[in-house]
């Protein structure tokens, strides 16, 4: 009985993988409930068990990245200095690509999807605050000077890249921005020019030491 209890589970989990797959290979708008129980080898009656409609598959993916989203916000407190800003921001980008089918379809996503409309702004709002709070600590433990009305908008240009970043390089090479290969170079373009944003601000050696890391991921 306790084995025939846990398979329905592993099958929602195993629907939910394979979805995500499918969403970030082509696309959200491109895949159909048609073709995910084709892929998973099991009937579309046995699919719509689990999620009756193809906004549930949307709905728990979306659910599990802002859940994990959540958790890493956290992180930002304990920023001081450009080396944590930079595993912050890279952290952010590498949960980013895993759910990329999120931000690749954002406003297709948003339009047709009234939960997701609402979460979304949410998770703009948490990831301004988390955003602040990194600036804040940089600013408090003397890896950058910045004026706190110039605090807001910088965090909100930070969170504008950062939210569309892969949709930008996407436009910049459509075939492969979004293939698992591309996935190194565009995490690291994307850390670099958010963390850039804080150029200005940001204290000689700190300004030289972002540099060297990006220098240094360049040319392993």
């Amino acid at each position: 009985m306790a084995t025939q209890a846990k398979k329905p589970r592993r099958t929602a989990e195993r629907i939910l993988e394979v979805t995500l797959d499918l969403f970030n290979r082509f696309g959200e708008p491109n895949v159909s409930t048609t073709l995910i129980s084709a892929e998973l080898n099991i009937s579309p009656g046995n699919l719509y068990y689990h999620y009756p409609a193809k906004d549930e598959l949307i709905n728990s993916l979306f659910d599990r990245y802002e859940n994990s989203l959540n958790e890493l916000l956290h992180a930002a407190d304990n920023v001081r200095n450009v080396e944590d800003a930079w595993l912050f921001f890279h952290m952010l980008f590498e949960l980013i690509w895993r759910y990329r089918f999120l931000y690749r379809d954002l406003n297709d996503l948003l339009s047709k999807n009234r939960r997701l409309e609402t979460h979304f702004q949410f998770v703009l709002k948490n990831k301004s605050r988390a955003v602040q709070n990194v600036l804040g600590g940089m600013a408090h433990g003397g890896a950058m000077r910045i004026d706190s009305r110039e605090a807001e908008p910088v965090a909100t240009s930070m969170v504008v890249v950062l939210t569309y970043w892969l949709s930008y390089e996407y436009v910049r090479d459509p075939r492969r921005a979004l293939e698992p290969e591309s996935a190194g170079a565009a995490l690291l373009r994307g850390a670099f020019h958010v963390l850039s944003l804080l150029m200005p601000y940001l204290e000689p050696a700190q300004k030289e030491h972002l540099l060297g890391l990006v220098g240094n991921y360049n040319n392993p």
